[in-house]
Formats: C-alpha cells, sequence, structure tokens
C-alpha cells in the first residue's frame, strides 16, 4: 500500500458559519460528491489487503496493517446503508482521526475515488437539508456549493461514532450468538 497524501494530525474542524475558506478533501461514492475536513485526514492510501474480521457489521469491511498499527476499515457505501463496495481501480482508503473516550483512534474509510482538495467559504456552505424526524442528518457538517453542485461535507464524529460503532458491532455478535 502506497501513500498518496499526507496530512498532519487535525486541530479542530471549522462551522459552517466560519467566513474564511476551509480546505476539504473530496472523493466519490458512485456518483456522488463527498468531502471532509482536510484537517481530520491523516493520509490516503490505495486499497490493498484487508483482513476480514467474523461477526462484524456490513459496514466493517475489515482491518490493515499500517505502519504495524491495527486500523479498521470501513466501507463507506454499506455505512450509509448501500450495497457493498466493489473493489476498483481509483478504490482508497481514507486515514482519519477519530474520537473515543476522550482517545485518538485511527479509522480507515474505503471510497471509489478520492478526487481533489477544495476551498469552501463558510457563506457557500448551507446547513444539511431537513428531512423529518425519521431520517437521521446529524452526520452532515454542511452542503457545500461548488460550480454549481453540491457536495455533502460530514462530520466524521458523528458520521464515524466509534462508540455507536462499536454498540452496532455487539449487537451483531449477540445475534449470531443467540
Amino acid at each position: 500500500m502506497g501513500t498518496l497524501v499526507k496530512a498532519e494530525a487535525p486541530a479542530q474542524a471549522p462551522s459552517a458559519t466560519d467566513d474564511a475558506a476551509a480546505q476539504y478533501l473530496t472523493f466519490s461514492l458512485g456518483d456522488e460528491v463527498f468531502a471532509m475536513d482536510i484537517r481530520t485526514v491523516r493520509e490516503i492510501i490505495q486499497h490493498g489487503a484487508v483482513t476480514t474480521i467474523p461477526l462484524m457489521p456490513d459496514f466493517v469491511r475489515g482491518v490493515i496493517n499500517l505502519r504495524g498499527a491495527v486500523v479498521p476499515v470501513i466501507d463507506l457505501h454499506a455505512r450509509f446503508g448501500r450495497p457493498a463496495a466493489r473493489v476498483g481501480k481509483k478504490t482508497c482508503i481514507v486515514i482519519f482521526d477519530a474520537v473515543r473516550d476522550g482517545e485518538r483512534v485511527e479509522l480507515g474509510l474505503m471510497v471509489d475515488a478520492v478526487s481533489e482538495v477544495i476551498e469552501i467559504t463558510g457563506d457557500d456552505i448551507e446547513p444539511p437539508p431537513s428531512f423529518g424526524a425519521s431520517v437521521q442528518r446529524d452526520f452532515i457538517s454542511g452542503m457545500g456549493k461548488v460550480a454549481g453542485r453540491f457536495v455533502i461535507i460530514l462530520d466524521p464524529d458523528r458520521a464515524f461514532d466509534v462508540g455507536e460503532m462499536a454498540d452496532l458491532c455487539e449487537a451483531a455478535q449477540a445475534t449470531v450468538a443467540a
């Protein structure tokens, strides 16, 4: 697995009300474009060998060995309720920092392709759309307006809440054990 991009550890993600431009890493899932604050991204690697772990939910693709560290890989398609992603030539794993119980945890996101780093000003970020109480939207930080299209800006701490994902894994194991 070769490293494509490297970024320093995150500080704090800007809010959608900041007037200054912030940089976002964009990536695709099918025809949709998503973005994450570049400060949350540690690096991007080519998709390689992933070791599957038994009794995990569908969105936990497995783990990778990243310079001696065990890093869980989340299939973003499956995490968003879609069929599992198919690995293609441009499939990448975005390594980012998540927080669980106050501790930093490295996670990998499997995406179809990484696009580019773009700047979006606070004026070009709309709040997440309101779909009603039954639709979960708290994982969306905002909707960036870029070149006449919307880019879905993810809030990694909510979209990939390590505690919530651990609870789902435990529930999947309990279901199989019963």
